[in-house]
């Protein structure tokens, strides 16, 4: 990991040697971008990386003020570039100034160790995610308005926060394909990893250049929060374990963004894009509203869907066993104290039909009184 001083020095260039340092390499990369700033030969080259490009001004009236929107093209991979490089630096400084820190004081086992890694870092992205969509969704009124997700199709133009938006979501899934080497991710983990990031990769980068933006934002936003409340009660869970109220509410909310995806996904391309008056397939318009392309992009959102349904189930599945073999095995522990035999006045010193000989009532000491 980056930012961390060692004793032993690997050998350059080794695994260990990359592994340890990348964090470091890749802000020397960022930083050689950022000073082609400072010379006119590469300042033309440098601000493709750094800057959102694709500028179109628009001009309403000429008593208002231009309004500056932006479209998407081949120089955005640049962009989506230089803060992918971002987004390794910032995980590996939440990682070594936050979760190592909690990691020491928690003493996890190598399996919470990796997974409460994983929450820490998701957590901190859903929730800036979260709060930046929120941010987008009130100044832009798309979640007033359903019919605003269709109407005008194709959006080919966007302003500056939705476009910064999604560079930056797509850099970040983008730089969580290296963290995995970078990690050490195990290896039974590393499948169900690719299979959350390749979806977020296809998914965001899908409603990006099919100008599909504003459905792609409303459906992130509630997404985000979902997964930001169950990484948080696991993280809460992996500090106490008594903590689970919070997925309780996860599995709740859980379910309500399900059915929000879907009325929203089959309300924008079963009945709002086919209605409208732009139909046909455009690539310089960036025109996409054909039915092909249409029930593609429905029967993705709905397989996805129906994917995630499929281990929530056998996740709650897994917890309800789990809860009902740790209550089984507390009754076993706990049995029922044995209650001691009451003495038969009547057999006197008599146990199991035996005389007791210490008994001073026993006939033979009555006897030898008598003698």
């Amino acid at each position: 990991m980056g930012f961390r001083k060692k004793n032993k020095s690997p050998p350059v260039l080794s695994h260990e040697f990359v592994i340890q340092n990348h964090a470091d390499m890749v802000s020397c990369l960022a930083m050689i971008i950022l000073l082609g700033l400072m010379f006119e030969v590469t300042a033309k080259f440098a601000i493709m990386f750094i800057t959102v490009q694709y500028n179109v001004t628009q001009v309403h009236d000429e008593k208002s003020e231009p309004v500056n929107l932006y479209q998407y093209g081949p120089k955005d991979v640049a962009t989506v570039f230089f803060y992918l490089l971002i987004a390794v630096i910032l995980h590996a400084l939440i990682q070594e100034y936050i979760l190592d820190k909690m990691n020491r004081r928690l003493h996890l086992s190598k399996t919470k160790h990796s997974k409460f890694n994983e929450s820490g870092q998701l957590a901190a992205f859903y929730l800036f995610s979260f709060i930046w969509g929120c941010s987008i969704l009130t100044a832009e009124d798309f979640a007033t308005n359903p019919t605003f997700l269709w109407e005008g199709y194709p959006h080919t133009q966007m302003v500056f926060q939705v476009k910064f938006f999604y560079i930056c979501q797509i850099a970040y899934w983008l730089h969580a394909l290296p963290e995995l080497y970078f990690q050490k991710v195990r290896k039974e983990d590393i499948p169900r990893q690719l299979y959350y990031i390749c979806l977020y990769v296809v998914h965001i980068t899908g409603a990006y250049v099919l100008n599909l933006h504003r459905l792609g934002l409303v459906l992130l936003v509630p997404h985000y929060l979902v997964e930001l409340l169950f990484h948080a009660s696991r993280l809460f869970y992996f500090s106490d374990e008594n903590k689970q109220k919070g997925f309780t509410l996860w599995a709740l909310l859980f379910v309500i963004a399900r059915l929000l995806t879907l009325t929203l996904s089959v309300l924008t391309f079963g009945f709002g894009l086919p209605r409208t008056e732009n139909q046909g397939f455009s690539l310089a318009e960036g025109n996409f509203n054909v039915l092909t392309i249409r029930m593609t992009c429905l029967a993705a959102i709905c397989l996805t869907q129906a994917w995630m349904m499929w281990k929530f189930i056998n996740f709650q599945l897994k917890k309800w066993r789990e809860h009902s073999q740790n209550q089984a095995s507390k009754k076993k522990t706990v049995s029922p104290k044995s209650k001691p035999h009451k003495r038969d006045p009547a057999r006197g010193g008599a146990t199991n039909g035996v005389v007791s000989s210490d008994d001073k009532t026993s006939p033979r000491a009555r006897k030898l009184k008598a003698s």
